[in-house]
């Protein structure tokens, strides 16, 4: 079978390599699921460069999110299994990927693979990030910064569902326009804007906002900061454009509480976090409150350049190979 490795460090355009290499077994209490869907993220480039806080020894398979069918279970794993189209978290940019059957989660009828593989890292770390992290309650206002990303489109439409307003902030008028299609009730396009916070400060009457969902440090971090509402939280979630340093006597002041959210590590705390997370999920888009955005899906032979292409902030949405394209 065929899987995308890394043997070296560096850009995902040079770096990955197809390789062929030894289908896996099914182990007691796993599976092995042929792939459908690898969702990819952020932190996959950043593991490609040697740049993620977790450092997988080399050669690796990047990808960390999957959906496909079952097709072989181990001792332990229920017969009924097989056949079954599920995601996991886990796998990656191979073409079968053995997994923990406690990792695997059936996908509803009528989303598609494509659909499922952005669900479990972006969805439930938002989801962690708002109702675990940050207690967001109906009639508060979210303030979501890369919100035509995947955890960013994602927190709109999981803000929405909590019955919050959604405020998001993107740039240009593509990502505007896809904010809006995910339905937040105003958006920002921080480059057609002086002063970010003052527009937030507009849109709230003056008041800032009770939540802020973060994904991209640096620059932005210091003005979302500002944007804070009075015991307000301020969700950092990553930190795409760098690792900000703030004031602390600001925090004092504002009297707000700012939040780290390191979802895997609260996985290891409590794994079965995870099943909640899916399980809520699950619910939501069998609601219609949930509808992964996701940027048009790359081939499985593409997959260089779809992380290339993350790191380059040259998508929208999620971005997904397909492998069954």
């Amino acid at each position: 079978m065929r899987a995308w490795q890394v043997h070296e460090l560096g850009d995902p355009i040079d770096r990955l390599v197809l390789d062929e290499v030894e289908a896996p077994e099914p182990k007691p209490g796993g599976v092995v699921v042929a792939s459908e869907a690898v969702g990819l993220a952020f932190p996959d480039v950043l593991q490609v460069r040697g740049e993620y806080q977790v450092k997988p020894p080399l050669p690796f398979v990047p990808g960390s999110e999957t959906a496909g069918t079952v097709v072989a279970v181990g001792d332990d794993v229920d017969d009924g299994l097989v056949g079954r189209r599920v995601v996991a978290l886990g796998g990656g940019l191979s073409e079968l990927v053995g997994l923990p059957a406690s990792s695997v989660f059936e996908v509803p009828d009528g989303l598609s693979s494509t659909k499922a593989a952005a669900i479990p890292m972006n969805y439930c770390t938002t989801w962690f990030a708002l109702h675990d992290r940050a207690r967001l309650a109906a009639g508060e206002t979210l303030l979501v910064t890369g919100a035509s990303g995947g955890v960013g489109s994602a927190a709109i439409q999981l803000g929405l569902a909590a019955g919050a307003r959604v405020i998001a902030v993107a740039g240009g008028p593509e990502k505007v326009a896809a904010c809006k299609a995910v339905g937040a009730d105003s958006v920002i396009d921080h480059r057609e804007v002086d002063d970010l916070v003052e527009e937030v400060r507009s849109l709230t009457d003056g008041r800032g906002v009770d939540v802020a969902y973060d994904p991209v440090g640096g620059d932005v971090f210091q003005q979302v900061r500002r944007c804070m509402a009075w015991n307000g939280r301020l969700l950092v979630i990553g930190f795409v454009a760098g690792i900000p340093e703030m004031a602390t006597n600001h925090i004092l002041l504002k009297n707000y509480s700012v939040v780290g959210v390191h979802w895997g590590a609260s996985l290891v705390r409590d794994p079965e976090s995870l099943g909640r997370q899916v399980g809520a999920v699950f619910d939501l888009v069998g609601e219609g409150a949930v509808d992964p955005l996701l940027h048009p899906p790359y081939a499985f032979e593409d997959a260089p350049q779809a992380l290339q292409d993350i790191y380059d902030r040259k998508v929208i949405g999620k971005v997904v190979a397909d492998l069954t394209a």
